[in-house]
């Protein structure tokens, strides 16, 4: 208990520097966001009534309580550039939340083809005593770790789209009209986001179980009778994965965080696509949010890292 309390407290202080971070920064920038909502309609007059509605007419220390105390409320603030209507601006919670699930389930397909995929290869390739195997896997992963993600989405967009016409490039379905549809499209998108990093933690997972084969322990486990099969898996792959689980943990951050660059070519209405407009429309309190989110993602997702290092090693001290 004390190993997951400080794990909490840690959570808890590192997402108040980055709010408190996050809050002076938008504080600091050049612009007027009242002047820029207006536009050519601001007035003296109208100015001050939308600085009063938006509370941008309180002292920064008292606004960035009041916008904490809402947050921990569940009162994310409203948005700048989004409204309902003419006259009522779309609150953050609810238009995040629209692009969350969206940026959520393209990580959870990612993460099935990486996984299913990455560590039977990296296996068969530590296994593996075949020269021309080890050479074409070898230029396989590098060549798919350079290709640039943009491209890697417009070539899986011509071939599977295009060449084979097994999806409508650009024919994004909401999950609100048709779920499986809606997954049918991501699968796609997920394909161009796994590519590199199933090589990457093939490639990784290889090079670390190669590491392990030449232990110790490796010898001790065959002088005693144990099969190859047992040593590899029983042994060799449980120790090698150690590392492997800090990458897949870096992976898991990133893709759920926001695939940026994927969600732009696809047209996929994700948090990354969303961070990236309201980051040039100057729409602060989304902005804020989507960094508190990102920031937690990733915080969590090493918490869960650290007990999955505890339960596959559990001689790792809990201190």
């Amino acid at each position: 208990m004390k190993y997951f309390g400080k794990k909490f407290i840690t959570l808890i202080m590192t997402l108040f520097i980055v709010s408190v971070a996050a809050f002076i920064a938008f504080q600091i920038i050049p612009g007027d966001v009242v002047t820029s909502i207006l536009g050519t309609e601001s007035t003296p007059e109208r100015e001050a009534q939308l600085r009063a509605e938006l509370g941008l007419d309180q002292p920064p220390v008292q606004r960035y309580f009041s916008w904490m105390g809402g947050v921990l409320q569940g009162d994310l603030g409203v948005s700048y550039r989004y409204s309902k209507n003419m006259n009522e601006m779309m609150p953050v919670a609810e238009l995040i939340g629209d692009k969350l699930p969206v940026t959520l389930w393209l990580a959870a397909i990612s993460l099935v083809l990486i996984i299913v995929l990455s560590i039977p290869l990296g296996v068969l390739w530590a296994r593996s005593k075949s020269k021309l195997l080890d050479v074409l896997m070898g230029i396989g992963t590098q060549t798919a770790m350079a290709v640039p993600s943009f491209f890697l989405g417009i070539l899986v967009t011509y071939f599977f789209g295009i060449f084979l016409r097994w999806f409508t490039p650009g024919g994004y379905v909401s999950y609100h009209t048709d779920f499986w549809r809606f997954l049918g499209y991501l699968l796609f998108p997920a394909i161009s986001i796994a590519i590199p990093k199933i090589a990457m933690t093939a490639r990784f997972l290889r090079n670390s179980m190669m590491t392990e084969m030449d232990a110790d322990y490796v010898r001790t486990a065959y002088s005693k009778g144990c099969s190859k099969r047992r040593v590899m898996y029983r042994h060799v792959l449980r120790n090698a994965m150690m590392p492997v689980v800090t990458f897949l943990g870096m992976i898991i951050a990133e893709i759920i965080a926001g695939s940026i660059v994927v969600e732009q070519v696809f047209g996929l209405p994700g948090v990354g696509r969303l961070l990236i407009s309201s980051v040039s429309t100057r729409d602060f309190p989304v902005v804020q949010i989507l960094i508190l989110y990102i920031t937690f993602v990733v915080i969590f997702v090493y918490f869960l890292v650290d007990i999955l290092y505890r339960v596959i090693d559990p001689r790792i001290s809990s201190k």
